[in-house]
């Protein structure tokens, strides 16, 4: 009976354990996000966005 309580002690530390790695990983890529939409200029996004609309008249 002690180790059924011990095997399920040990499953929720390690189910607890990889949460904090998602959590950690999310938030981590939340700020990589973030700081690489700083780069890119609006202007830049509407030459590229102009760039592939002309493109599309070739595949009509």
């Amino acid at each position: 009976m002690d180790n059924k309580g011990q095997a399920s002690a040990e499953l929720i530390l390690l189910i607890g354990g990889i949460f904090v790695v998602v959590l950690l990983v999310i938030f981590m890529y939340k700020n990589y996000m973030g700081d690489l939409s700083g780069e890119i200029e609006s202007g830049e996004v509407n030459v590229f966005n102009n760039d592939l609309i002309s493109i599309t008249k070739y595949f009509k």
